[in-house]
């Protein structure tokens, strides 16, 4: 694993500190699958947690793969040991609703909010969420919503909110929470050559609402010590 903490800490002074001003909630996308959206969302969250006051969440809207739960706890040499589940929402608000839902025994149905759990890593101030995708049913399938009420909540009880979203090639859900976030960060393979796909990125940004913090070219995998290439108001 390549130690990203300098070009986190360039990162983190691109975005004004977030710990030291208001609550953020900030989304890192990219176009397309492999680029390394979600490795510089985890690296940042860990960097963010390891300044902050109060918790760091970050939030991964890949529900049913559950690539960050995953890739920490495979390392908890670096990031910590995983702890017991808790309940994500602050409120019994949630960012997704499953369909068809599921109903108690009583016939009310139950909240959508519980599919999500959150675990602290290596103490109280980073957590991941995770999707209870074994409590699905075969029929069921979650959908991004975009109501800013669980945003809202979290912001409550975090410090800092990390938002993951899965590529554009995958899904549309970073449109959809777009314009809930405070700002998206795409994130572009440097050695791509395509600037074509970025571009389109971040008008679909704009066009859904969103404020595009800049972009982080990643060359992690070829070159760590240039891992953040250049950030683009």
């Amino acid at each position: 694993m390549v130690d990203l903490t300098s070009e986190m800490a360039q990162l983190w002074t691109t975005l004004g500190a977030p710990s030291v001003g208001p609550v953020r909630a900030i989304q890192f996308v990219a176009a397309r699958t492999g680029e390394g959206a979600s490795t510089v969302a985890r690296e940042f969250a860990h960097f963010a947690a390891r300044r902050a006051r109060r918790a760091v969440w970050l939030v991964d809207l890949d529900l049913m793969n559950a690539p960050q739960h995953r890739a920490i706890a495979a390392d908890p040499g670096r990031y910590g040991v995983i702890g017991r589940q808790s309940a994500a929402s602050p409120d019994g608000s949630s960012f997704f609703t499953v369909q068809p839902p599921t109903r108690a025994p009583d016939g009310r149905p139950w909240p959508d909010a519980r599919f999500l759990v959150a675990h602290p890593v290596g103490g109280p101030k980073l957590w991941v969420t995770r999707f209870r995708r074994e409590a699905l049913q075969p029929e069921q399938t979650p959908h991004i919503l975009a109501t800013g009420d669980y945003w809202r909540a979290l912001r409550r009880f975090a410090e800092l909110v990390v938002v993951d979203a899965p590529a554009l090639d995958q899904a549309t859900t970073a449109l959809t929470v777009a314009p809930q976030m405070d700002f998206t960060v795409l994130v572009v393979a440097a050695d791509s050559g395509d600037a074509a796909a970025p571009a389109a990125l971040k008008e679909a940004i704009l066009n859904a609402g969103g404020r595009v913090a800049g972009l982080v070219f990643n060359r992690a995998a070829a070159e760590p010590p240039n891992f953040l290439k250049a950030i683009i108001p």
